[in-house]
């Protein structure tokens, strides 16, 4: 499959390196495609490095893996043409440093990242997932206690989350994959981002996830 990844930081490299490993082709949009020249060389050459532009039209699908605050300006600059009618997930989450650590969240309660970035790009099918663990969790989920833990989506199609939620399970493994419901319901799963930093703080590392047990 042809897979863009718009943002180059740990999370981008991370997720890119476990698909080109799968044999998928990966393009990972960058500012700076000089910078990870080693690391797609370490890919074998499975994954290349180009710009924003690049990842999203060579993408099938399309992941958004940049920080919060850089996401809708990223997404703009992949444009709205290359995004058009495709599946857009959105792993970004609102965390805002200005204040240093822990980080607050820009937007909250009323509103979502997940849901400014459906608004401004209303041709892309935006699937909300993955904002909820680190980046070596999404990619292997055995890391935490054989995978015997839960995952989101959220998004306003259907068929987009059906879709992606397949994916989840043949790309990384994932067992447990809970639908929300619509993209609001994002808001939940990024207000969720100040208990995994609190939690991340008192266990001291980031392979953890939360199980739902009804």
């Amino acid at each position: 499959m042809d897979i863009g990844i718009i943002g180059s930081g740990v999370v981008g490299q991370t997720l890119g390196a476990a698909l080109a490993g799968k044999g998928h082709a990966v393009v990972v949009g960058t500012r700076d495609a000089g910078k990870l020249k080693e690391w797609a060389e370490k890919t074998g050459g499975r994954a290349r490095v180009g710009s924003f532009a690049d990842a999203a039209s060579h993408g099938e699908i399309v992941i958004n893996a940049t920080s919060g605050r850089g996401s809708l300006e990223a997404l703009q600059m992949a444009g709205a043409d290359r995004l058009k009618d495709k599946v857009l997930i959105d792993i970004s989450n609102p965390l805002d440093f200005s204040k240093g650590f822990p980080p607050s969240l820009f937007i909250s309660n009323t509103e979502s990242l997940g849901e400014k970035i459906q608004a401004a790009f209303p041709a892309s099918r935006v699937v909300k997932t993955l904002n909820t663990v680190s980046a070596v969790v999404m990619a292997d989920p055995g890391k935490v206690g054989g995978g015997e833990h839960d995952l989101f989506v959220c998004g306003n199609d259907a068929a987009a989350k059906s879709r992606v939620t397949g994916l989840l399970k043949s790309w990384f493994g994932w067992k447990h994959v809970v639908d929300l419901g619509d993209i609001t319901t994002a808001r939940g799963t990024e207000m969720y981002l100040p208990l995994w930093v609190r939690l991340y703080g008192k266990l001291n590392i980031p392979a953890f996830n939360i199980h739902v047990v009804t």
